[in-house]
């Protein structure tokens, strides 16, 4: 019997993940343009990391698990 991989169970789409993630953190943030945006798939789902490009910069940005099978929001963190 094979085993199932996370891509057998993913729904939602990298694209449609970061959508969610994006709008929410415009709503906490407003200006998303001093953030790169880091994407990774795993078990627990879609982890989408807002870190800020001037790494001397104070503070930071949002952290997201987007569920893949469903796209809900399972955690975010905000850094100020």
């Amino acid at each position: 019997m094979p085993t199932a991989s996370i891509s057998d169970h993913t729904i939602v789409t990298s694209d449609e993940a970061l959508r969610i993630a994006r709008l929410d953190a415009e709503n906490a943030y407003r200006d998303l343009s001093p953030y790169r945006v880091l994407v990774e798939l795993d078990d627990a789902g879609w982890h989408i990391d807002y870190e800020l490009k001037n790494r001397q910069a104070q503070g930071g940005g949002a952290h997201y698990v987007i569920d893949a099978q469903t796209g809900a929001i399972r955690t975010k963190r905000y850094e100020q």
